[in-house]
């Protein structure tokens, strides 16, 4: 069998998705399977014009050209249509759910037009248990046989990852700065936290003016930094060095930033929304998304150095869960889904 799989959005400033397929590539590789890799460099995947003209007219053509048995379509959107079988990774239906500010059109492509490429893909595979029951609620009529779940893979340089044992003020927020990333709770937390400071990498949206905004009213702005995307050994370095990683999310269909402290043997405050106490589990601290005392006592006990013996001890557990080799296997399981 060989693979074809969509890496447009591992092209440039790759974010969590970007990271998934990179991943995968090479975990699949590994396991002997045949990858093509389609891309185009030169095409910014950012740009909404430029995504839909990647997925709807040069994928299609790049996945007749290579040869392939199976496309898998490892960014959540796919083509109307190409002559082969196709797998779609799902990792949320958060333009269904919780993306109602963004403007119509992308609601509509990402949300309604790729539910319909679902409907038509010979198999599905989701990030997390939650993301399964969101997409099979929200499209009832797939055949829940042929939708699996197959956790990402976290990389190696996460799991090797050597712990400064944290620096006992900085708290950690990664991933795009939007509304359902809900940063906006921890830095309510800053003024019961006084010597804690947030650092925060990712793409920014206009909600980050927002978070800025709330916390210039705190008091507190000078304790909020954010740093934008930043290279690979900075982001190691923040994951080595800070005491806490900070999720209060409200959507999430995975939660990468999550896995990854885990894995490094981080301390990790998560909300207990979505996909995110199946990712953290035991291993880290769940708390109620809108209780501000719960938060500010889980983040103080983070900064405190309470939880460092308990993430250490965990990380083993947890590199395991989120091995690459184990999340090719399961992926191929969903590749011979496509056999007769």
């Amino acid at each position: 069998m060989i693979v074809g799989i969509d890496a447009q959005l591992a092209v440039g400033t790759a974010t969590g998705i970007g990271e998934y397929v990179r991943g995968l590539i090479e975990a699949l590789r590994a396991a002997g399977t045949r990858v093509e890799e389609l891309c185009e460099p030169k095409l910014d995947p950012w740009r909404f014009d430029r995504r839909v003209v990647w997925d709807q007219v040069l994928l299609p053509q790049r996945a007749r050209a290579a040869g392939i048995d199976v496309l898998h379509c490892a960014s959540g959107t796919a083509p109307l249509r190409v002559p082969m079988p196709v797998v779609i990774t799902v990792h949320d239906v958060a333009w269904l759910r919780v993306q109602a500010h963004a403007r119509p059109y992308a609601r509509y492509y990402f949300g309604r037009f790729s539910v319909e490429r679902y409907r038509l893909a010979q198999a599905i595979a989701v990030d997390s248990a939650f993301s399964r029951a969101e997409l099979l609620e929200l499209v009832p009529e797939l055949d829940p046989q042929r939708v699996r779940v197959v956790y990402p893979g976290v990389s190696e340089d996460f799991c090797t990852l050597a712990r400064t044992g944290g620096d006992g003020r900085s708290i950690l927020v990664v991933g795009t700065v939007e509304r359902r990333k809900n940063i906006e709770r921890v830095i309510a937390a800053l003024p019961f936290l006084p010597d804690a400071r947030v650092i925060s990498v990712g793409p920014p949206t206009t909600y980050q003016g927002e978070c800025e905004q709330m916390a210039q009213m705190l008091g507190v702005r000078d304790r909020v930094e954010f740093r934008g995307y930043v290279d690979r050994s900075t982001l190691l370095s923040l994951y080595a060095r800070c005491a806490v990683l900070a999720m209060p999310s409200r959507y999430e269909g995975f939660g990468y930033g999550a896995a990854q402290a885990l894995c490094a043997g981080m301390p990790v405050v998560s909300s207990d929304c979505a996909s995110l106490p199946e990712v953290v589990q035991s291993d880290g601290r769940v708390v109620p998304v809108d209780d501000e005392r719960a938060w500010v006592e889980a983040l103080g006990a983070a900064l405190r150095g309470d939880d460092d013996v308990r993430a250490a001890a965990a990380r083993a557990a947890s590199i395991a869960r989120f091995a690459w080799s184990k999340s090719a296997r399961d992926m191929l399981e969903v590749y011979h889904l496509l056999s007769p």
